[in-house]
């Protein structure tokens, strides 16, 4: 099957729960033009038709790498941003489930869900600064709120990533599952919000958002980094260098 021909996203139900996978995975669920469409319309139908809850997952052995470097910033919606996940404002809950590795932009679409079940061998991590360049989908200021400061940082400045066990003493995991047990594990958390009133579920979902989430502030500052390392020699090494599987010589320009 060509990358052209292979479908990005499966989706189900299982009462008033939709799932919704990412399904590149030779590609490490890399998110180009074809699947940020795919995963905004899924994303669409959660909030459109008769769903309570969501949950968004990966396969068996990635959750999502973050950007396909190669489609070139070409994976904006309109109605939910970067990923057609980002900075969508969504009035029913999104669990994310996580299997392996969330990196990059992988994280930042789990930080861009509500709540968050990992395998115990899944691994979250923000490596942009490894190769030049800077978070631009909402890990530098939801990030710090997700999780105590420190690491936030040592997540940003560092680029190293850290296991399911560590998110979850943090707080960004509410639930542990065994390899393999994180979707069930998932779908039984968006079962019990299921169990709920709806209205209720969304209205306070509403609040919770609005209180802490000052995302325009945010997003400026988020832009006035990119603006800062746009044109740097360094962050043309960077991605170069990991496009050609390399170490980077940085300049400090």
């Amino acid at each position: 099957m060509t990358d052209r021909d292979e479908q990005r996203v499966d989706l189900h139900r299982e009462g008033h729960v939709l799932v919704v996978s990412m399904r590149r995975e030779r590609r490490r669920n890399a998110v180009d033009r074809a699947m940020a469409d795919a995963l905004d319309a899924a994303l669409n139908l959660l909030d459109d038709d008769d769903l309570w809850g969501g949950v968004l997952t990966g396969t068996p052995t990635v959750f999502c790498a973050g950007s396909d470097l190669t489609a070139g910033g070409d994976y904006v919606t309109e109605r939910g941003g970067e990923y057609g996940v980002v900075r969508r404002r969504r009035r029913t809950p999104l669990i994310a489930a996580v299997e392996g590795p969330a990196l990059g932009g992988g994280l930042e679409i789990v930080l861009a869900c509500d709540l968050v079940v990992a395998a115990t061998d899944a691994r979250f991590g923000l490596p942009e600064v490894t190769i030049g360049v800077v978070p631009t989908c909402g890990a530098l200021f939801r990030g710090p709120r997700a999780l105590p400061l420190n690491l936030a940082r040592e997540l940003i400045l560092v680029g190293d990533p850290f296991d399911a066990r560590r998110a979850y003493e943090a707080g960004l995991v509410n639930v542990l599952a065994e390899p393999g047990g994180a979707l069930d594990a998932a779908v039984a958390l968006a079962e019990r919000i299921c169990r709920n009133a709806p209205s209720a579920v969304r209205a306070c979902l509403a609040v919770v958002d609005a209180a802490v989430a000052p995302d325009a502030d945010g997003w400026q500052a988020t832009a006035a980094a990119l603006d800062a390392i746009r044109d740097s020699a360094d962050a043309a090494e960077g991605v170069r260098a990991f496009l050609e599987k390399r170490p980077a010589a940085w300049t400090g320009r």
